[in-house]
């Protein structure tokens, strides 16, 4: 496996845990949601909004789990990049298209993780797929 893939890997399995611990923090306390993401209308924010951001969250981050686990399932990758253009498109548009965010730090950080795995599994999917080239010349 190249030495990309294996980064690529680690950064899925960190982005994972730090999603796991927003899940946590979405059930434990929605005021979280509102004091750090969507501070452009915190009065939309309520306890049903934090959980399902949480389950979308804890979502997410299984998916991504699994495909550091496994990332050379295709399918399990297509659907990894397809988590990280979603939470772009999400607060994205929370922050241009509903007013609901606000430019700080709570959203770009997201914004930056998405945007960086997005390109990182751009590139990555080059290496995928010069992979199985290289092991069928290793096995002749």
């Amino acid at each position: 496996m190249s030495r990309f893939l294996n980064v690529l890997r680690s950064w899925l399995v960190i982005v994972s845990i730090i999603a796991m611990g927003n899940t946590l923090q979405s059930f434990r306390d929605h005021t979280f949601l509102y004091e750090k993401l969507y501070t452009g209308k915190p009065n939309l924010v309520n306890g049903l909004q934090a959980r399902t951001f949480g389950i979308w969250t804890l979502l997410s981050s299984v998916i991504r789990c699994l495909c550091a686990i496994d990332i050379h399932n295709k399918t399990l990758y297509h659907i990894t990049l397809w988590t990280f253009l979603l939470a772009l498109g999400h607060f994205l548009s929370e922050l241009f298209v509903f007013g609901t965010a606000a430019p700080t730090v709570g959203v770009l950080a997201p914004l930056m993780v998405a945007s960086f795995s997005i390109l990182g599994m751009l590139v990555g999917l080059q290496y995928l797929e010069a992979e199985p080239a290289s092991r069928q010349k290793k096995r002749n």
